[in-house]
């Protein structure tokens, strides 16, 4: 069965006529699995809305118009316009062949600039590696009806017998070879050499610049996507990132109502938050709120927002700084007492939505990052501040990196909280962010902890994250005889790798304690090491992600963020007793897992994490040097 995205749910299927209906479920049923289809997406410097595409590594590329004209509504056909009958009186289109042409057209000419997929030498040399085609289907009309309205000479040149797919051509009953065979008759020639993976993915890249990712050339959210970044000088990433099938098709596929993704560290879930917010920007009406728990995480997704353009659109708060924000803009004092100021507001907020002094339903849409670490009370006054009307809400959860509670798991249901997880639940379960020699690290370090389990959708489960990243190096665990001495460990790691030009940017230390951090940075400082160091709520709220400089943070600070290169210190002085051993071994599972392809863990000390550490390093890490 084909791969459609979006996938045919309620939501999708809304926006079908009952032509597109039949054919994208003519499409699933025969076509096989390695083919992909996308339905209603943009392309085209006009930014136009082919009705399908369709993908197959031995096939190429194939733009179909769907029309469901009748008989009795065609009056009229030349090459370029056709004239109709309907309810409006006689209206002029494009003809739906000439569009399926400037869609292709548009397209090819933007691949074709991609040496990666154009023939390297021979006959064919810079000629594009794959065949393209386009063709038009008439749902509500037969082949032979139309051959008996128009002479063979006609059709020839007006709608080619061979580009063309009719009504019953795609019916339950139709044999899958023949359908697929009509589809591939509409292509000019074929080749024998299948796309590759990394092939099929730079075509996504291109047709789609909204799945890109850490692609600081992506265009804007309302630029036009294949002329942006186009130009003929502008050099093309050799290497390229890009969300899976699984993400997109996840991202362009969450309907209206409550969604819950329940996803393991690395597998996209804040990317998928980010184009949420893309496509909720531009279809409604009232700001878009996003919330999560930590403030550098908050301040990561609200450079990312500022990038696309929606900064006008899309809020970004961590929790209780919206908290502090509802208070000033409706003029409510937070209530006395002896607990911190901010509890105090927290409360406050509830009370006063209760009450009405602060309204409810303020925001078409809410999304929530880090959903694990959300307490009940908390959910339950978010869930009221989205409109009704659009009910738009998105909780991202991994009780994995649940590091604010003393135990894993909610303890309470999402009903509960009012949020409507029943059938709108996903799970995500490959890890793209880490190495596969760093994931394997990281969870054989942290499994005893997590025992991963599956439950109802309406609580949430913890789920044993899989590797789908590439290999790398190994971590590499130094254990060194001082706290001192992994510093000068750390600032020589550091120095190398300044002196052999890696970003500053791409770079993170890790520590347990601001005391650790403070260190640190006074001897960063000294060595003349640009770093961000975020030991403060303001550093936090102002860390620059794209700054060239190295950050600098606790490991809690770090949740929901990642660095090509993180090295972990003061491991040796974390809490090991009995009763916060697995809550510390969370802790540094997150630390872990913020590394994309380079870890580092410099320990002195004894407890129990720097015994397992160093007694995992036979296996699975090395201790050569960084």
């Amino acid at each position: 069965m084909a791969k459609i995205i979006p996938s045919l749910n309620r939501h999708t299927l809304a926006r079908m006529t009952s032509g597109e209906k039949r054919l994208a479920e003519a499409l699933g049923k025969l076509l096989e699995d390695d083919y992909l289809v996308w339905y209603d997406i943009p392309v085209g410097k006009h930014r136009r809305y082919p009705d399908f595409i369709i993908l197959h590594p031995a096939r190429g590329l194939l733009f179909l118009e769907v029309k469901d004209w009748k008989p009795t509504t065609l009056k009229r056909i030349t090459k370029s316009e056709v004239t109709l009958h309907t309810e409006r009186g006689q209206v002029i289109e494009v003809h739906p062949l000439e569009q399926a042409r400037q869609y292709a057209y548009a397209v090819i000419e933007r691949l074709s600039r991609d040496p990666q997929l154009c023939h390297q030498s021979g006959p064919y040399q810079g000629k594009l590696v794959m065949p393209y085609g386009w063709g038009v289907v008439l749902t509500n009309i037969g082949r032979e009806q139309f051959a008996a309205a128009m002479p063979d000479e006609g059709r020839e040149i007006l709608l080619p017998d061979h580009l063309t797919l009719y009504k019953g051509e795609f019916s339950a009953s139709t044999d899958a070879e023949e359908f697929q065979q009509r589809l591939w008759n509409m292509f000019n020639y074929r080749f024998g050499q299948p796309l590759s993976l990394p092939q099929i993915d730079r075509i996504r890249w291109h047709l789609f610049p909204e799945l890109r990712i850490d692609a600081p050339e992506q265009t804007e959210l309302f630029a036009d996507p294949l002329q942006t970044d186009t130009k003929a000088e502008d050099p093309l990433p050799d290497v390229i990132r890009i969300m899976d099938i699984q993400q997109e098709q996840l991202a362009r596929s969450l309907g209206e109502g409550h969604r819950v993704i329940h996803g393991v560290a690395g597998s996209g879930k804040t990317m998928i938050l980010g184009y949420r917010c893309l496509y909720l920007a531009q279809t409604l009406q009232k700001p878009i709120l996003v919330l999560c728990f930590n403030i550098t995480l908050a301040a990561r997704l609200r450079a990312f927002i500022s990038a696309k353009g929606i900064g006008a659109q899309v809020q970004v708060y961590h929790f209780h700084d919206w908290c502090s924000q509802q208070l000033k803009t409706y003029n409510v004092e937070p209530q006395p007492g002896d607990a911190p100021l901010f509890e105090r507001q927290v409360e406050t907020v509830i009370h006063a939505a209760d009450r009405g002094l602060i309204p409810r339903a303020q925001y078409g849409a809410v999304l929530i990052d880090e959903g694990h670490d959300m307490q009940a009370d908390w959910l339950k006054l978010v869930v009221q501040m989205v409109d009704p009307e659009t009910n738009a809400l998105l909780l991202l959860y991994d009780d994995a990196q649940s590091i604010y509670k003393k135990k894993a798991g909610l303890g309470f249901t999402l009903s509960s909280v009012g949020i409507q997880a029943q059938g709108r639940t996903t799970i995500l379960r490959l890890n793209y962010r880490n190495t596969r020699e760093i994931l394997a690290f990281a969870y054989s370090f942290a499994r005893q902890y997590l025992n991963p389990q599956a439950t109802d959708e309406d609580h949430i489960p913890l789920v044993e994250p899989e590797a789908a990243g590439i290999s790398g190096p190994p971590p590499v665990v130094k254990q060194l005889g001082s706290f001192d001495e992994e510093l000068e460990y750390t600032v020589a790691c550091i120095r190398k790798w300044r002196a052999n030009k890696v970003s500053m940017k791409d770079i993170a230390v890790l520590y347990a304690t601001n005391a650790q951090g403070a260190k640190l940075s006074r001897r960063l400082q000294k060595e003349g090491i640009p770093h961000q160091w975020l030991g403060t709520r303001q550093h936090k709220m102002s860390y620059d992600s794209e700054a060239d400089s190295m950050a600098l943070m606790t490991i809690h600070s770090s949740k929901g963020l990642e660095f090509e290169r993180v090295v972990m210190i003061g491991i040796g002085q974390m809490d090991d007793s009995e009763e916060e051993r697995a809550q510390s071994a969370r802790i540094i599972y997150v630390g872990m897992t913020r590394a994309r392809k380079y870890l580092v863990m410099a320990s002195s000390g004894e407890n129990a994490f720097v015994g397992q550490i160093i007694s995992q390093r036979a296996v699975h890490s090395s201790q050569v040097g960084c």
